[in-house]
């Protein structure tokens, strides 16, 4: 699913992928707060000035 509000609220847990490389599989919370997920998606000018 790529509705990521529908995700984070229905899911106790995420399993993320990128280029079918998984990044990170955890908790809703710990998948917002992780950097490489937060990179992938949103570049890592996004993380830096996120911080």
């Amino acid at each position: 699913e790529h509705d990521m509000r529908l995700v984070m609220n229905m899911c106790d847990r995420i399993l993320v992928l990128n280029y079918g490389r998984v990044l990170a599989t955890d908790r809703p919370e710990a998948i917002r707060q992780n950097a490489e997920v937060i990179e992938s998606y949103l570049g890592k000018s996004h993380h830096t000035a996120a911080s």
